[in-house]
């Protein structure tokens, strides 16, 4: 069975998305106690989309977004890409900082630390509940960050990573924080047999 062209059954994907809350559950602790206050985290879904479809999720081709990259090794290797546009990246800096909404306008060295420990914690917590659940092992490396169009960013980490495939696992993010929303997308690739051996272990 090839992951590249297969759909997932609603079974599949719903256990993929249960797994994603209670790693993203993980991660809202996490960046409670770091905020000194609650943060919600919730999966609306999770597909698998040709690498144009997933692309246009970060908007229009031109405007700019944060792109986390984090390389995945052990027993399933891949790499990990956290996408928030711009609007949404600013709104997140507000919201780490304790600003006013609309407060940031760019991003400094502060803001691009701050967005990268994020990105770490959230693709941290995504693997590490991947890992419990398939009790494969696997782990996150050092990330990077990038603030550029999502076709130069995304493009760029591929190649730097020798991904060469036309479908990736997309899982939409929502970051709740009183009645503000900070949306996010995950971006998961790795090779066709990995993605068999991962489903495997979780059914």
């Amino acid at each position: 069975m090839s992951f590249k062209k297969a759909r997932l059954t609603e079974k599949q994907l719903d256990v993929l998305k249960e797994t994603c809350n209670i790693g993203l559950g993980h991660a809202s602790t996490a960046l409670a106690k770091i905020l000194g206050k609650k943060i919600n985290m919730t999966v609306p879904w999770a597909l698998f989309l040709p690498l144009e479809e997933a692309l246009s999720l970060g908007g229009e081709p031109e405007k700019a977004v944060a792109c986390i990259n984090l390389p995945i090794s052990g027993e399933i290797s891949g790499l990990v890409i956290f996408i928030f546009d711009a609007y949404s990246t600013f709104r997140l800096i507000d919201l780490l900082m304790g600003l006013p909404e609309g407060s940031t306008q760019i991003l400094d060295e502060m803001s691009k630390s701050l967005v990268k420990e994020v990105g770490n914690i959230l693709a941290g917590s995504f693997i590490g509940a991947i890992s419990n659940f398939t009790g494969l092992k696997m782990r996150t490396n050092v990330p990077e960050l990038a603030f550029d169009m999502i076709a130069a960013t995304i493009s760029s980490a591929l190649i730097l990573h020798n991904f060469a495939e036309d479908q990736l696992l997309v899982i939409e993010t929502v970051l709740t924080e009183r009645q503000k929303e900070i949306k996010g997308y995950f971006f998961f690739l790795t090779s066709p047999e990995n993605l068999e051996k991962l489903f495997e272990a979780l059914f």
